[in-house]
């Protein structure tokens, strides 16, 4: 049936969001239409706010409100371990295991040759820097154990050979193929705990 321009420009832009196609993107439009202007104003304020007081970390790319985040910030994080993630996304779920009480380094990606996407679309020379001006004694690289996460952390393995740190993945309790940020928190919290060192 015909629709309103502005009823099909939202399920366009809507559909473009991950995991979210045609149908899923009318039925929240169609929602939204249901809303009163107050709580509809409310959502549109929290999206534009989203850009507008967002920054991305100095220091390890995670999303902040500051320059710096409020891991970076913290005298209480053990400075003398960084775990290596993806994105911003993943730290959440390895922060709700309440295991891990070191700093962060967001990659921003992973490696992906068949999209042109190589180690230098990466924060791995912002984070080869951070390694050469803090005392870090352990990095643990939680890539997704997928093709492209796997890839990704045997290019790190190889790029901090060169310094002499312990270098840990996490124990594969977490299934191949699978995200991070989909995990439940028992299974990344033991896969924490088990962590192994690269050989």
């Amino acid at each position: 049936m015909p629709q309103p321009k502005s009823l099909k420009n939202l399920v366009q832009e809507l559909s473009k969001l991950p995991g979210i196609g045609p149908r899923t993107a009318t039925r929240y439009a169609f929602h939204l239409l249901r809303k009163s202007d107050e709580e509809v104003e409310l959502l549109a304020e929290a999206i534009h706010n989203l850009k507008r007081e967002t920054k991305i970390c100095k220091n390890c790319f995670n999303v902040s409100e500051n320059d710096l985040c409020e891991f970076c910030l913290n005298p209480k994080r053990d400075r003398s371990i960084i775990c290596i993630v993806e994105e911003a996304i993943n730290i959440p779920v390895i922060e709700n295991t309440k295991k891990f009480s070191g700093l962060y380094h967001v990659l921003g990606g992973t490696i992906k040759p068949h999209e042109g996407a190589g180690p230098e679309k990466l924060n791995i020379e912002q984070m080869i820097e951070r390694i050469k001006k803090s005392e870090v004694k352990e990095i643990i690289i939680a890539t997704n154990p997928n093709i492209e996460g796997e890839t990704t952390a045997m290019y790190l393995v190889k790029r901090l050979k060169e310094f002499n740190l312990k270098i840990t993945h996490l124990a594969r309790g977490l299934s191949t193929g699978s995200d991070l940020e989909y995990a439940d928190e028992m299974t990344v919290s033991h896969a924490l705990e088990e962590r192994k060192e690269f050989k």
